[in-house]
Parts: structure tokens; sequence; C-alpha cells
């Protein structure tokens, strides 16, 4: 090699020897290693090139062989590309060196907006209500070129950059704001719009829209959600949105609980807080429509460009001359080695550090309440015997070798008994139940529409399942594979949560059973339960096999299917009790009953089962039902909900039905409009009426 030369880059090779050469520029120095690529100041080895000074991102080694790493790694630069504002980092070019992509951007010679808040948290400051907005305001025009980009061909490319948080918004020494990162970005016309949890939490997760926790399609409007929520934490000097856990805060946001926003009202100018509030409103169409409408609704509380430009520098400034990350940990090391020889000194020996011996939880003994002893059971065993029933209180637990006590007295396992309600004892004189019937499809919908007509609070006990042939029947005649119980919570018309002693529903059969973890990954935590209370999300999430996003999906799921399963049973009782307060839950579903009604019945008659059951009934006419029902009026129905409606303003033939739905609505299969029928049947919105009539 030549003297003078730079040596080509190879995978993982440090940069402690020099400047290395990567395709037509010098790696100076590593900024910043990420989820998926790594970040270096760099230069053009072309000394005539401009700018002499750029930042060149490339891809981790490991995704470099990864189809899927590419594609996103590619795709950012494509859609970055077509963004032009001086408020978007700037993208100069893109390439590979042999196989491994790269992308060449603007250097913002400043720090981002997380470590100035950062920064300041530490100093106990917050920055200004003027500064705050012109920041918010700088993002929001880059937001409006990024909504707005069109593509080569001069089509709209209906870019949602998906992740504004403070570590993609740059300030620079000059006091500009600009708005980087596109590494989740989508072009909502040509990718689809519902993005997986493990792509969404390479940003933040506390900086999500609603409708991007629960992994519903978003656009344009989550970024703006996204912007209010920067701009809070601003103005709070702490994140909007704070928990116990990384799952609190995802429901925090899927609530939209903005408690500590709304406690600093008083200390924002007159109208801010009412700008924040609709910004962050938990339905997208209640939100500005547009970046530029948001921007224009922040004008009055903007400090101006001259005077919060100057802040924002001095700020860069200060916080630039902070000491390095690097810089601390050499004090740090220096002064551990310091401790370290001071206390070998003043010892007479030092036992060497033993390994950590491996956790092996000492299993338990049950004795019921009939002398039975059950057992010995490792802790996830007993865990779920307790959680479906088999376990209950007044039972007794030699709990890991300690003496004998009640379930209910041991608090690592009384959390997962079943709350005292009225379904669980139902016998100790609470009165009848507001409505009680057999386990049928049509009675399990006019409960539910009960519930939906009169935004209900309570609770619906269900017990019973699915016959199974060639099983014994029991003493009421009835046969299943279990003896199935439910308890469904609904509080002010909204399904709030779902009990069940089925095993196979519990949280970690469920992930294994989607394909979320494997079952020996599984066997592992449950292992380990115990170092984290019992609560299966958290210790998947803190062994690092799932995400926080994929649990709090998981867990929303986990509760609707257990409520769709219902729709399946075939035999058994149900009964609804009113004004029965919900049990304190940790994870409360907070679900719509329409969607989950349609897809209870669809799960309980398939494509063919509809057309086989009417088939003998399409003379059948169906009117309007006898009495009106106005609140129902006000329910988010289907659009063939809607249809059906007006089309049976008279009576009609279930057979002209069919046929004017078909010819309106071409994609509604006639299972599908058959499905409907019985739903209105059963809510008592429709009513079926002789042929003649």
């Amino acid at each position: 090699m030549a003297s003078g030369e730079i040596p080509s880059e190879g995978f993982g090779r440090p940069l402690s020897g020099g400047p290395i050469k990567f395709g037509p520029y010098v790696l100076e120095s590593r900024l910043a290693v990420g989820g998926t690529a790594e970040v270096f100041m760099a230069r053009p080895l072309d000394p005539s090139a401009e700018p002499r000074k750029l930042i060149v991102k490339r891809l981790l080694p490991h995704f470099v062989a990864d189809p899927e790493g590419r594609t996103m790694f590619e795709r950012e630069a494509a859609l970055h590309a077509l963004v032009h504002h001086e408020n978007v980092v700037r993208v100069y070019a893109s390439g590979s060196v042999g196989s491994e992509p790269w992308l060449a951007m603007e250097f913002v010679d400043g720090c981002d907006l997380y470590r100035l808040l950062r920064r300041l948290g530490g100093h106990a400051r917050k920055l200004g209500v003027g500064v705050s907005t012109h920041i918010a305001r700088e993002v929001l025009a880059a937001l409006a070129s990024v909504h707005s980009a069109r593509d080569p061909s001069g089509q709209p490319a209906g870019i949602v950059h998906g992740d504004v948080t403070p570590s993609n918004v740059y300030l620079s020494v000059q006091g500009r704001a600009k708005l980087g990162d596109f590494g989740i970005a989508r072009a909502m016309n040509r990718a689809p719009r519902r993005a997986s949890g493990g792509e969404l939490l390479k940003g933040k997760f506390g900086y999500l829209s609603p409708e991007q926790v629960a992994g519903e399609p978003f656009d344009y409007r989550a970024d703006l959600f996204s912007v209010a929520t920067v701009l809070a934490e601003m103005l709070l000097g702490k994140p909007l949105f704070g928990g116990s856990g990384q799952l609190a805060v995802l429901l925090a946001i899927r609530d939209c609980h903005i408690d500590d926003l709304i406690e600093a009202r008083s200390q924002l100018p007159d109208g801010l807080f009412a700008v924040l509030e609709r910004s962050l409103s938990r339905e997208p169409s209640q939100r500005y429509p547009t970046a530029e409408a948001l921007s224009a609704e922040l004008a009055p509380f903007d400090g101006g460009d001259q005077h919060s430009q100057s802040e924002i520098g001095a700020l860069v400034r200060w916080v630039q001359s902070a000491p390095s990350v690097e810089q601390i940990r050499s004090v740090r090391q220096s002064a551990g080695k310091i401790r370290a020889a001071i206390s070998a000194r003043h010892s007479s020996a030092v036992d060497e550090e033993r390994p950590t011996s491996e956790y092996v939880p000492i299993p338990s003994t049950v004795i019921t309440r009939a002398g039975t002893r059950l057992g010995p059971w490792p802790f996830a065993r007993l865990v779920e015997a307790i959680a479906t029933g088999e376990i209950a209180r007044g039972d007794e637990v030699e709990y890991m070798g300690r003496p004998a006590a009640a379930v209910e007295l041991i608090d690592d396992l009384s959390r997962f008994l079943p709350p005292r309600t009225v379904t669980t004892n139902r016998l100790a004189g609470v009165g009848a139940p507001d409505f009680a019937d057999q386990m049928t499809l049509p009675a399990l919908v006019s409960v539910l529409f009960r519930v939906l007509e009169s935004d209900a609070t309570g609770v619906l006990f269900a017990e019973g399942g699915t016959p199974e042939p060639g099983r014994q029947a029991r003493a009421d005649g009835l046969s299943w594979n279990e003896n199935g119980r439910k308890e469904l919570y609904f509080l002010q018309g909204r399904l709030h949560h779902v009990a069940s002693n089925n095993a196979s529903e519990l949280l970690g059969q469920y992930l294994v059973r989607h394909g979320t973890i494997s079952r020996e990954e599984l066997d592992f935590a449950l292992a380990v339960l115990p170092r984290y209370g019992g609560r299966m999300g958290e210790t998947l999430v803190s062994l690092g096999l799932v995400s926080s996003l994929d649990v709090f999906r998981a867990i929303r799921d986990q509760g609707r299917d257990r409520m769709v399963g219902l729709f399946r049973w075939t035999a058994g009782k149900l009964a609804f009790f009113a004004g029965q307060t919900s049990p304190h839950v940790e994870f409360p579903l907070d679900f719509e009953l329409v969607p989950i009604i349609f897809s209870g019945v669809e799960a309980a008659e398939p494509d063919e089962t509809p057309m086989t059951t009417w088939r003998p009934h399409l003379d059948v006419k169906v009117g309007p039902a006898p009495a009106p029902r106005p609140r129902l009026d006000l329910v988010r129905w289907p659009d063939i909900v809607r249809r059906l409606l007006a089309l049976t303003t008279e009576p009609m033939p279930v057979r002209d039905i069919l046929q004017a739905i078909a010819q309106s609505e071409p994609r509604v299969t006639a299972s599908d409009t058959l499905r409907a029928l019985d739903i209105l049947l059963g809510g008592n919105m429709l009513t079926r009426l002789p042929p003649s009539a």
C-alpha cells in the first residue's frame, strides 16, 4: 500500500487506525450505531467535491444479507430523495459498495432535540413557549413538504414519516430545526400502512399515535399527533405519556391520557392548550387536517425567527460544550480503578467473583379446602391453576417451601385470582340477573345489543361450550370439550375485560399459538416468571423475546379472541348483571362492540352456513322493528347495515334483499348480507314477517 493511501473498510474494522475509504467517501469517525445501521462522519474522496463534511449511513453487516433489511434501507433512500426542503435533512446521494447499501446525507452541526431536552432536564430547566412552538412549526414545515412530495412521475407520493421523535429532530448552531431519519417512512399508495411492532419500535414508541399503537392503518395525521406529543414534552419538561412501564405508556397513548398537560394548562398562554388538545385527539378525523393548518394555529405562540434561532443556537452550543459520553465513561473507568486499588490495599484478601448460580425455583404444593394435595408444581403451573379457577380462595399453598398459607394471602399469587364479582358470588344474595337465557347465537347477540343501546356497565357470565360427539353428557344433559367459563365486563357500552378459565387462552400460550414466540422461549420465560412478579408480558419484554408493542397488541387481540370464541359456543347459559363495576385490570381493552359482534357471528357462521340456513326461508319478509331504537342510530355501523336498514323501511323478501345488495354492492357476498341480517334480527333492529305480510 502506497504511503498516505487510505485502506478500504471491511465489516467490523475499527476506526482507531485512522480514516478509511468507503466507496466515494472517507469515513473519519463513527457517530452512532442504531438497530439497523451505523452512522459516520465523512468527507468526499474527491478533494474538489462539496460539501466537505457530511454523514454516511450504512447498513449493519447482519442486515446486508437480509432482503427485508435491504429493502427498508433502499426505500428510505428513495423516499428521502423525493423531499427537498430547508427543514428536512438533505440526502446527497445513495449507492452500494459491493453488496452494502449506503446513504450520504447532510451534516447538521449541532445536536438532536432529545439530547437538548435531556441536558435541560438535568439542570431543572425547560424550553420556553416561544422557542418550543418555533421548533414545532419548523418540524411541521418539514412535514408539509414530506406529505405533499411527488414521485418522479409527478403523482403524489403519499409519504408518512411515522417516526417524529426528539431523536429525529436536529438543531443546528444557527438555530434551525431539521427533520431526519426516514427509516420507517412509507408511501401510503405503494406500501401497506400497517406497520409491525418491531418496525415502529426502531423509533421511540412514546411518540406514536393511538392508531399506530393499535396496529391500525394510519396516515399523515399520525405525524401531526407525534408533533403535538413532542411539543407537549418541550413545554412540560418531561414526556407527555408516562407510566410505570412500557405497556403503561402504550395504554396512555391509546387512551390519550394527557393528565400532565391538563394540569399545566393554567401555565400556558390562552388558546395553546386547545390547539394541543385537538392535535392529540384519539380519532384522526378530529385532529387538524394538515401540517399547514396546525402550524397556522400555533403561529400566535411562535417566538419569531430571529429570537428563537438565537436562543436555539445558544442552547445547542451549550449542549456541545458538555462532556461527551466517551469522556464521562473514561472518567468513571479511571475512578473505578482508583477505588479498586484502594479497596485492594485495605483488604487482606479479595474473593474471586463467583458466577451467579442458575435460577431454579422451588416447586410448590397445594392443599385444597377438601384436603386434597396437588403438586408439587412449578410456578408456571401454579399460576395457570389460579388463573383458570382450579385453585380458589381458601385453598392453601406451600409456596416455594414456605409454610402453608391461603392463596389470597400470598402476594406473588393473589394477583392471579379472579376478582370477587357478582358472577363468581352469584348465590350470595345479590339478586336475579337482569338478563338470563340459554346460550344461543341470537341470545348472545340480543344481550350485547342491550349493552350497546344503553351504554351499560355490567358483567355477562357465560358457562358452557361446544358439544363434542362421543363425550359423556354432564348431569344437565350437556357435553363439551371442557366446562368453559367466561366473564365479560362492560364499561359504558364498551368491552372492558374478558376473564376465562381456558388455560390455552393465557398470554404465553396465545403468543406460541400465533408464532410470536417458540414453545422453548415460553418455557424459559415461565421458569423465570417469579423474578418479574408473575407478569408474563413484562417477563417476555425484559428477556428481549418480544417488544412491548408486540405484547400490547397480543394482550388486546387475546381479549378480542376470547370474546369472539364465545360466539362459537352452542350450549350453556348466559346471565347479565347490570350496574356491576368492572374489576381493576392492568390492561383495559376498551373495545367497541359492533366490530366484535360481526367478527363473532362470522366465526360462528362460516361462509356456507348462512346460505344453508336461509335457503328454505328466502321468501320470508324482513321489515323494520316494531319500536324505534334511536340510540342505536348513533352507533357507527358498517356500510352493509346502513344499506339493509335503508332497504327494509317497508317489508321486503330476503330473496329481493340479496338481489338488491348484489346489484349495488358487488363486493359484498350473499353470506355477508345474511350474517348482517342475522345480527340485525338478533338485536331486534329488524323483524321477520311471514311471506304474506
